[in-house]
């Protein structure tokens, strides 16, 4: 069946939402997650407090709706990156890799609120959007993992994790999606984003720069190791770039 169309009602009000986490986002990067207030955000759209209670009931629906959000632009790009590699392992380590860096650089209050400065006093409800979201972009690396694990299962034989080790939820999803795919290939999974994430985390705080003039190259390097740790030969490397600072 074709999909209803929008009345005018239901598409201002989609799009008031969506400038309301705009703003919110505007706030977090200005002032940090503590700047989350749906009171400030309701006088800056010349709303009143009662009417934006009316899109969100709580500030932590809000934030909510922020991670949400944030977990699937983020699993958008790198499955399209992903997606748009050759049927290669190495190449979809590399297309991971890059996508991680990239995103993360070009957006990092999104990369902060989903992995660093937790909003104060607010709770991650269990299951629901975020969960589904944050479960996108473990798959997509655990994707990667599974494209590569018969190159590399020898050099990880099995280290005594359990399916039980993980999250039921996401176990259930990666043998669904990834029935070939044993506990030890999924705990690999885990080890290759903490060993991308470490550098992209220090890039974003701004950490990289007082140590080092090119991350970027520092971090194509530890993708290239990590393709090598896969059993897979990676790519020659290619051109320097000039150096960026993550943004504030």
């Amino acid at each position: 069946m074709p999909a209803l169309k929008q009345t005018r009602r239901e598409r201002l009000r989609a799009e008031a939402a969506e400038e309301i986490k705009t703003i919110a986002l505007e706030h977090m990067a200005a002032n940090g997650t503590a700047a989350v207030s749906l009171r400030a955000i309701a006088r800056e759209m010349g709303m009143t407090a009662g009417a934006i209670y009316s899109y969100y009931d709580t500030r932590d629906d809000l934030i909510t709706a922020l991670v949400a959000d944030v977990y699937n632009h983020l699993a958008d790009m790198l499955e399209g990156s992903l997606a748009a590699a050759p049927d290669d392992p190495a190449a979809k380590v590399q297309a991971y890799g890059e996508a991680y860096w990239a995103w993360a650089t070009a957006n990092p209050q999104k990369f902060r609120l989903i992995y660093g400065d937790p909003a104060p006093d607010y709770q991650v409800p269990p299951g629901g959007a975020i969960a589904e979201a944050e479960h996108r972009v473990c798959g997509a690396l655990t994707s990667v993992v599974a494209g590569a694990w018969v190159h590399a299962q020898h050099l990880y034989p099995a280290d005594g994790h359990r399916w039980s080790d993980f999250d039921p939820g996401f176990a259930a999803l990666v043998k669904e999606a990834f029935p070939e795919l044993p506990p030890a290939g999924v705990a690999l999974a885990m080890r290759v984003w903490g060993r991308l994430h470490g550098l992209v985390s220090l890039q974003v705080y701004g950490h990289l720069l007082t140590q080092i003039q090119d991350p970027e190259t520092l971090y194509r390097g530890e993708i290239a190791d990590l393709v090598r740790a896969l059993g897979l030969t990676p790519a020659p490397p290619r051109g320097r770039r000039p150096a960026r600072r993550a943004k504030s």
